[in-house]
């Protein structure tokens, strides 16, 4: 710019300060971009991989076979049951864990309850949440065990003639686990819908009281609304963690008997390191993959919607 006979010029080494306050950022982001594409991107890409070749890792040179393997997984009687099992495992523990814990959250959000009362109940609602899965398969393990005290209570009871074997027997297994996973994930949503309950401005009940609405439309006109955002994230998260759900299932009834237990995550697991086809293993993992990034697609624009 020039300034009578003077020039002005801007000082040395202002495009390198500029460049490097804009590049700080990237720097400090740097090691766990790093982390995340060797821990997350690196091995995805590598399971893609396997699955168009056959007898990888056990076989030094693998032939690339194209969509083989996943004709044979999509064909396979025992992923299909894989698929029929967790279709009712996760379908029903979602549905189950948004009512239990839509429930408890408005127990605990009443005004009837004193404080002590709400936080004892707090405390004993959300115990199941902070067991590990280890410590819930073997408590679940024993309190199932033909001998152990559900059985007791159900005979004591008349209910049953014998003591039932409900990890073992393949009417009720699922059913079992199933109910073991509910008991497990509830406490998330009553936790998440509480936070949400107690947001709800009081002046939408009073003047919806004043209108005359009863409990019944207060709860659909005012509270559901209220709480949607936070029950479309839940529901979708709770699908993709429930979808993934293998600890629980393979340390309580290792997919059996007889795969009356067996779903995708299970199959995946014994495809890979029990049966060695990691081919296989690798088809269903993408399977399972493409399923579990639709949600999350939903999950981000539902996410970007709301705010």
């Amino acid at each position: 710019m020039a300034k009578g006979n003077k020039v002005m010029t801007r000082p040395a080494g202002s495009k390198k300060d500029v460049l490097r306050k804009q590049a700080t950022p990237y720097l400090y982001l740097l090691p766990t971009v790093a982390l995340m594409i060797v821990l997350l991107v690196v091995p995805i890409i590598m399971v893609i991989g396997y699955s168009f070749f056959d007898n990888v890792i056990v076989n030094k040179n693998p032939v690339f076979v194209g969509l083989q393997n996943y004709k044979a997984v999509l064909t396979d009687p025992t992923f299909l049951v894989a698929i029929r099992n967790t279709l009712f495992f996760v379908i029903v523990s979602i549905v189950a864990h948004l009512l239990i814990g839509m429930l408890f959250a408005m127990v605990l959000n009443t005004r009837y309850l004193g404080v002590r009362v709400k936080g004892i109940f707090r405390v004993i609602y959300a115990l199941p949440w902070m067991f590990t899965a280890s410590v819930i398969a073997i408590l679940w393990r024993m309190m199932l065990d033909p001998n152990g005290v559900i059985n007791y209570l159900i005979t004591s009871m008349h209910i049953v003639d014998k003591n039932v074997s409900f990890l073992a027997t393949r009417d009720i297994a699922l059913k079992a686990v199933t109910v073991i996973n509910i008991w497990s994930g509830y406490p998330f949503y009553m936790i998440s819908i509480l936070a949400g309950l107690q947001g709800i401005s009081g002046d939408l009940y009073e003047a919806s009281a004043l209108d005359g609405a009863n409990a019944i439309q207060t709860f659909f006109r005012i509270t559901i609304p209220q709480l949607k955002p936070i029950l479309v994230s839940l529901l979708m998260l709770d699908f993709v963690w429930t979808l993934q759900q293998f600890a629980l299932i393979w340390m309580t009834t290792g997919g059996g008997p007889v795969n009356a237990t067996e779903t995708i995550s299970t199959y995946i697991y014994k495809q890979g390191f029990t049966k060695y086809q990691y081919s296989m293993a690798s088809s269903a993992a993408v399977i399972l993959l493409i399923v579990c990034t639709i949600i999350g697609i939903f999950y981000v624009r539902q996410q970007r919607s709301e705010d």
